[in-house]
């Protein structure tokens, strides 16, 4: 009987995409994990590893080729396979959904206000005075108040991660998707973002998935870890596991694996990562290396 505690089930995920001489490239392969409602679970790997195009088939953004994708909102009497859903069914899920995106990807032509409340424009029926006293919540919330008024333009990177957190918390999610929220942050910015992430998930009681290539960050808000090399898992477990993982000495690993998460843990130049060809399939698809 499914585990009623889990919101999201990937079973056997398969993805693929076609190169320039036509043929398939299989970028994720058998991917297979469970998200637990209320945690924050981050999906981490090297470049090409396939995390970013996981993300975009968890958010419905990539049709997946073969395996499951089952989603349990609270509103749901069963979990639902998101490949079997039509356009309308879905969006009904999205909308218990929130993403923010590496670059908070606002709206130049919209405030930071008007960002903030597109979404509560779009999928609600509210007023408009209610809308704007959520707008005006949802920024005292990432500490964004002063700048309602501002453009995208006059922000910085930190503040514009703050102003697409907060819309995406606009409709107030059950889920709370991340791609690389540290990325191009100063280390100070970083932790204040994470810090803020942590907060808002104790406040919100969300659930939150976090793709991340930051170590430090990873491990400061991580429940529980993913960790993904060529579009296959390696390993699904507690921070804490990932942690002694990290700390243990090279030649005390048995196992290729174990020896990989250690080198990626810990960035060292040498080892399974840079050892063997260096390049995956998906990273000469994409032309990256």
């Amino acid at each position: 009987m499914p585990d009623p505690d889990v919101v999201i089930s990937v079973h056997n995920l398969a993805k693929a995409f076609t190169d320039a001489e036509g043929r398939e490239v299989r970028v994720l392969d058998g991917v297979t994990f469970d998200i637990h409602r209320g945690e924050t679970v981050v999906i981490m790997g090297g470049s090409g590893c396939g995390k970013s195009t996981l993300l975009n088939c968890l958010i419905g953004e990539y049709q997946i080729n073969g395996g499951h994708i089952l989603y349990q909102t609270k509103d749901m009497d069963e979990r639902r396979d998101i490949a079997t859903l039509g356009e309308a069914e879905f969006n009904r899920i999205r909308k218990r959904f929130g993403i923010l995106f590496q670059s908070g990807a606002l709206f130049n032509s919209l405030t930071v206000a008007e960002n903030v409340a597109l979404p509560l424009e779009e999928h609600s029926e509210v007023d408009a005075a209610v809308i704007d006293f959520v707008v005006t919540m949802k920024l005292q919330q990432v500490k964004m108040l002063p700048h309602r008024d501002k453009m995208p333009a006059q922000l910085s990177g930190g503040q514009k991660k703050r102003a697409g957190l907060a819309r995406a918390t606009a409709l107030d999610p059950e889920i709370l998707f991340y791609d690389e929220p540290s990325a191009g942050l100063d280390p100070v910015t970083s932790t204040a973002i994470d810090e803020l992430m942590m907060d808002l998930s104790k406040k919100l009681l969300v659930t939150s998935v976090v793709v991340t290539h930051e170590m430090d960050s990873a491990f400061r808000i991580a429940d529980r870890m993913v960790m993904l090399d060529k579009g296959r898992v390696l390993r699904v477990g507690s921070r804490a596991e990932f942690e002694a993982l990290r700390d243990t000495q090279v030649e005390k690993l048995t196992t290729r694996d174990d020896r990989l998460i250690n080198q990626f843990l810990n960035g060292y130049g040498s080892g399974p990562l840079t050892d063997a060809e260096g390049i995956s399939e998906f990273e000469k698809l994409i032309g990256v290396g």
